[in-house]
């Protein structure tokens, strides 16, 4: 399993390797002033680790994140979208 990083702050799971990093950017949408959906807007892996699930395990992260803060969830990174289609068990958390 590789280590993804959460920054909450900047809204952000991150994955280094070999001075390289991959990166999955969000946003928080709120209502009543609190956050009710995930927008996933940007899944980055740099070309030369492309092709080894990277982007899919930042992909689980982020989605698994969302489901246990009972968001919902934007995809609106093609990637992501793609994803969540094709892993039935988070079809659930579509916005």
């Amino acid at each position: 399993m590789r280590h993804i990083e959460h920054h909450a702050q900047s809204q952000q799971f991150l994955y280094k390797q070999d001075a390289l990093t991959c990166v999955l950017q969000y946003h928080l949408e709120e209502q009543q002033g609190k956050p009710t959906i995930m927008a996933i807007t940007h899944t980055g892996v740099p070309s030369p680790l492309e092709g080894q699930g990277i982007a899919a395990d930042l992909a689980k992260a982020a989605l698994e994140f969302a489901r246990g803060n009972n968001w919902k969830v934007r995809p609106v990174c093609s990637y992501i979208d793609a994803y969540m289609r094709r892993h039935h068990s988070f079809e659930p958390l579509r916005a």
